[in-house]
């Protein structure tokens, strides 16, 4: 397996470090117990989901318990595994496969090229599992069963970026109940020469659809992608470049309307769809109505009709070329993971204090991206 950017241990105490390196130690080595130094609150639990986060490649270890006594200075860590110790071990021997395999088109690619395909690859080859199994937290469900949640998805794209040499690492965003967002979200930060930018591929994979790719959430700036994501749990690198987001970069971000104008009839000539981002002002229904016009006018020249798909918040628009007449002149889309609520992160189990040599209480919490 590649070797894995290791941004949260780089930002834990010496303490704290100490106990992630003691964790990682005994699952790597699948030991069915060992010690570690004992924490107090939750961290033995945050550290146990952030090291997961930043070694993907441990996609094995689903939870833990752990036993201790009052004056002991450390724990008894015992993991739970997915997997027989032996089905672990043929999982990761088709893993490395898989990665390599993956990973070999690329590897004479430009830095944006290989992330861009890495992107690609989960738009084109991974769909949302609604059953939200095990595995479609960890890589071994996109990989593997070609299915995923956002967990699975956002682990996948780390170890294809550690693979390839770019650096990658994995934010959560916390829940919002009083916006109807009942769990946490997953994506991914890269860095693209010395910029850090937002990915999230579980959303971009939610609106590519009958063989159209969408980047609306490719190589974002924090003003723009946390228009529909909430604030992160835990720090993140400051994502400050909005020049690069992928319509800009590939000349789809229009701000006048007869840009747009021009476009559509490019489109309708060659037959495709005409996919950009507007950055002509404030994204208003006003604004909205009339590019609807102006593209249904278009469409009319060359006996079509215009069909708007809006992604709001990033002020895309996805605009087909149908030969029949639109009952809406546009609707607007949700960028999710596949259902009208996010999917879930398992999660993990915090540490609950025990008597003297009893064995604690586990708890299990999900996380839905």
């Amino acid at each position: 397996m590649p070797q894995s950017v290791s941004y949260y241990y780089n930002h834990f105490s010496r303490e704290e470090q100490a106990a992630y390196h003691a964790i990682k130690t005994g699952l790597l080595a699948l030991s069915p117990s060992f010690s570690v130094p004992r924490l107090l609150d939750r961290r033995l639990g945050d550290i146990f989901f952030l090291l997961r986060l930043d070694c993907p490649e441990i996609f094995y270890a689903s939870g833990f318990h752990f036993r201790f006594y009052p004056d002991s200075s450390h724990v008894e860590f015992i993991p739970e595994y997915l997997f027989e110790k032996s089905k672990i071990r043929e999982h990761q021997k088709a893993l490395s496969s898989r990665i390599a395999k993956l990973a070999r088109p690329a590897q004479s690619m430009q830095e944006r090229e290989k992330e861009q395909y890495i992107h690609d690859f989960i738009c084109e080859n991974v769909r949302y599992d609604k059953l939200k199994k095990p595995y479609s937290h960890e890589i071994i469900g996109p990989l593997g069963q070609g299915v995923g949640v956002c967990e699975g998805i956002a682990k996948t794209v780390k170890i294809l970026c550690d693979t390839l040499g770019i650096w990658c690492m994995i934010a959560v965003s916390d829940a919002n109940p009083d916006k109807q967002i009942k769990y946490r979200h997953t994506w991914n930060i890269v860095k693209l020469g010395k910029t850090t930018y937002h990915m999230d591929a579980t959303f971009d994979n939610s609106l590519s659809r009958g063989g159209s790719l969408r980047f609306d959430y490719l190589n974002l700036d924090d003003k723009r992608f946390f228009r529909d994501h909430e604030p992160v749990i835990w720090p993140v690198p400051a994502c400050t470049d909005g020049e690069h987001f992928y319509y800009r970069e590939k000349k789809l971000s229009f701000t006048k309307q007869e840009e747009v104008e021009k476009r559509a009839l490019q489109a309708i000539r060659k037959g495709k769809p005409l996919l950009f981002h507007w950055r002509g002002g404030y994204l208003t229904r006003e604004v909205v109505k009339d590019l609807a016009a102006l593209l249904e006018k278009a469409a009319l020249t060359k006996g079509r009709h215009a069909r708007i798909s809006l992604n709001w918040p990033q002020a895309v628009l996805h605009v087909s070329f149908p030969e029949e007449e639109q009952t809406d002149a546009w609707t607007e889309e949700q960028a999710n993971e596949g259902e009208e609520q996010n999917n879930h992160i398992s999660e993990v189990w915090a540490e609950e204090p025990a008597g003297s040599g009893e064995e604690s209480r586990k708890r299990r919490s999900d996380i839905r991206g």
